[in-house]
């Protein structure tokens, strides 16, 4: 029965996922963390090695969408992976302090909550896209890249939280920037599971029920994105984000809610 919950958090997940373009670690996370009781490393290793599959099914979709700009994508793709190796060190010196792990994700939450409150509000993006507008950022994206992928690296929290705003103040159109967001990550995703793996972080079954859950979920968020309006959703997810925000910091001092 567990992994029948597995499996549905996951085709959720994926759906959300590819629609707000936060790629579902947002949603798989807290749910494994507090509904099922996983050490936080675990729950970190097992997030990462499961959105791979997400990634990987909203990437394909955007792709055959024509939703993602190729080049930007490698260059964080690239630049991520360096980055989400470095981080991934970094997180095997921590993955025993449980609560500094849950802190960090909790400023982590409580900056996806800010994103979603932002663009909530932003105002309307473009519709035209030159294709050299970012020929001139390289450096700009490169740095970007490697903050996330070492971010991913230490909390497992997909790059979409931080990717798509990123491209959106580039001025990239909405659909644009997520599917970009889900085709650079997909190649951060991997690198960092391949490591919480090695490191013994990642409990595989639930990672597999959930992500083949996620990868079905993500192909219908993804052909979502152009047919609705995820202003609403956001509305109501940041809400949650917040709470799952509180809930991590306050566990960190000893407060449950």
């Amino acid at each position: 029965m567990a992994y029948f919950i597995y499996l549905i958090t996951g085709l959720i997940a994926g759906i959300v996922g590819g629609l707000l373009g936060t790629g579902g670690c947002a949603l798989m996370m807290p749910v494994i963390r507090f509904g099922f009781h996983f050490d936080p490393a675990i729950a970190v290793g097992t997030t990462l090695t499961a959105v791979v599959f997400t990634a990987a099914s909203g990437a394909y979709q955007h792709i055959k969408m024509k939703n993602v700009d190729k080049h930007t994508a490698w260059m964080i793709a690239v630049c991520g992976v360096l980055g989400v190796i470095i981080g991934s060190v970094v997180f095997d010196q921590v993955k025993n302090y449980g609560k500094v792990i849950d802190l960090i994700l909790g400023i982590a939450f409580f900056g996806v909550f800010l994103r979603m409150v932002s663009e909530r509000f932003s105002s309307k993006e473009s519709e035209i896209y030159p294709e050299n507008r970012f020929s001139g950022k390289k450096t700009t994206k490169g740095i970007f890249g490697s903050c996330v992928g070492f971010l991913t690296g230490i909390i497992g929290l997909g790059g979409g939280y931080a990717l798509v705003p990123f491209f959106i103040f580039l001025k990239m159109p909405l659909k644009l920037a997520i599917g970009t967001s889900m085709a650079s990550f997909v190649w951060i995703a991997f690198v960092g599971a391949m490591f919480k793996i090695y490191q013994g972080v990642a409990n595989i079954p639930v990672a597999i029920f959930m992500g083949i859950g996620a990868f079905v979920g993500a192909m219908y968020g993804a052909k979502l994105v152009a047919r609705v309006h995820p202003n609403a959703l956001k509305s109501l997810f940041s809400l949650l984000f917040l709470y799952v925000s509180l809930k991590y910091i306050f566990i960190y001092f000893g407060i449950s809610i």
